[in-house]
């Protein structure tokens, strides 16, 4: 085998068997492919597509070319969940307690973000104390006794994607569904779950801005599960507007916490009871969505998912006071009102803009390098649909440094759209992805 031959025949629209596309991942994470030759190979299934077999054979290549968690000495069957990414997206940290308190064990690994905001990591580092840096023994032990740990990745996890990954971003061939899927799995499969419950994300402040993208996407994921024996379901959900109201690290723990009470935002209560009944259902907790859907309602209703927050955060030697007093979470020196600048209904609100504007405040990152600020965020108001009143609050800033303050505040009401006429919203769930296709909701 060699590369160029093999670039010309994906170049040309043919299949790759298993061996050539373990030979050229095996080759590039070696050093012996140069990144011009991945770069090719790249563009090439940017515009020829792989098949499902092809797409999982480098999801598995990928998978195979670090460290793979084993997580078999955790009892039952493990169930991790993944999000494509939205603004304000703080399922996992109520996600993640919910399905524990109704007996599921989640052990999850979990990345930083770059972008509007932090990600699962960034959010739990708001809590005093709280370690994501546990060895796989203390973690396995916090599973099996708790249900729940929840730490970062592995700097070895999947390095082969890490690689291509960045080639992919200054290539032009970031927007292919099989790099994408295959990029997204392989670090899913390589965290040692059983099975998974995907989150793809649909609309403006989503990466898959077209619902159909989006289920194309969810179909290659839940393709590649079926082939490496990964039972895999996805919910496309909306991101159309923000989830919740809170766009943050400190303002989304304290949202969490709001929703584990049964006192939070309805869609993002609805969203972790849609998401958490698939995971129930994959681990055998539940037969019926109908039967896992009550189980979590009920541990919402009988404390017990608030208190196994507060066990997770304990057992991970955080400061789980926050959960009876959230004011201990990490405070801005101002909290300044947004006012509407006349009344009306509230017809659109850019999920992307808003998160851009919690980023130039200090909650997300530009950069890989840039320190993120726990304490700033934005706090929306509103949603796609209330009314407003003239000089009504619809947004409040947390803020530290002011240095960005007048462009935030100006993006910002341009990112809160209000006009005469009520919408409607769109549907929070928009089906849901088996092996068997596409159900709709």
């Amino acid at each position: 085998m060699d590369t160029v031959s093999l670039i010309r025949k994906k170049r040309d629209g043919h299949e790759l068997s298993t061996e050539e596309i373990r030979f050229l991942v095996e080759g590039f994470s070696a050093g012996e492919i140069p990144d011009y030759q991945m770069s090719s190979f790249a563009m090439a299934i940017f515009f020829k597509g792989m098949t499902d077999r092809e797409t999982a054979d480098l999801t598995m290549a990928m998978v195979e070319s670090g460290e793979q968690v084993d997580l078999s000495k955790i009892n039952g069957i493990k169930v991790d969940k993944h999000s494509t990414g939205g603004v304000g997206d703080t399922t996992t940290l109520t996600l993640v307690p919910l399905v524990a308190a109704a007996g599921v064990p989640v052990a999850k690994l979990s990345g930083r973000g770059l972008g509007h905001t932090g990600g699962t990591i960034d959010k739990l580092d708001a809590i005093q104390g709280f370690s994501t840096e546990l060895d796989i023994e203390e973690f396995i032990q916090l599973v099996n006794n708790s249900k729940v740990a929840v730490v970062g990745q592995t700097a070895n996890l999947t390095p082969a994607d890490k690689k291509l990954y960045a080639l992919r971003d200054v290539t032009g061939t970031v927007d292919s569904i099989p790099l994408i899927a295959s990029s997204i799995m392989s670090k899913k499969i390589a965290s040692g779950a059983d099975a998974i419950v995907l989150d793809v994300k649909t609309g403006d402040g989503a990466f898959m801005k077209e619902e159909a993208d989006a289920i194309k996407l969810a179909e290659a994921m839940v393709a590649i599960g079926k082939q490496v024996g990964r039972k895999t379901i996805a919910v496309i959900s909306d991101m159309s507007q923000p989830l919740g109201y809170a766009i943050g690290n400190a303002v989304e723990v304290k949202e969490a916490i709001d929703t584990l009470k049964g006192e939070g935002p309805e869609d993002l209560h609805e969203l972790g009871l849609v998401l958490g009944s698939q995971m129930l259902i994959l681990a055998g907790r539940a037969k019926t969505t109908e039967e896992a859907r009550s189980l979590l309602e009920g541990v919402v209703k009988d404390g017990s998912a608030l208190a196994k927050f507060r066990e997770f955060i304990k057992g991970q030697h955080g400061n789980a006071e926050i959960v009876d007093q959230p004011e201990l979470l990490p405070q801005p020196a101002e909290k300044i009102q947004v006012l509407a600048e006349k009344s009306g209904f509230v017809q659109r609100i850019l999920a992307e803009e808003v998160g851009l504007c919690a980023m130039k405040l200090g909650a997300g990152r530009e950069t890989k390098d840039d320190v993120i600020d726990y304490a700033v965020g934005i706090v929306l108001h509103k949603k796609v649909g209330d009314s407003v009143s003239d000089k009504e609050t619809i947004a409040t800033l947390y803020v530290n440094e002011k240095e960005n303050l007048d462009e935030v505040m100006s993006r910002l009401h341009q990112a809160i759209q209000i006009g005469s006429e009520k919408v409607q919203t769109s549907a929070l769930i928009r089906c849901i992805i088996t092996e068997d296709g596409v159900q709709k909701i």
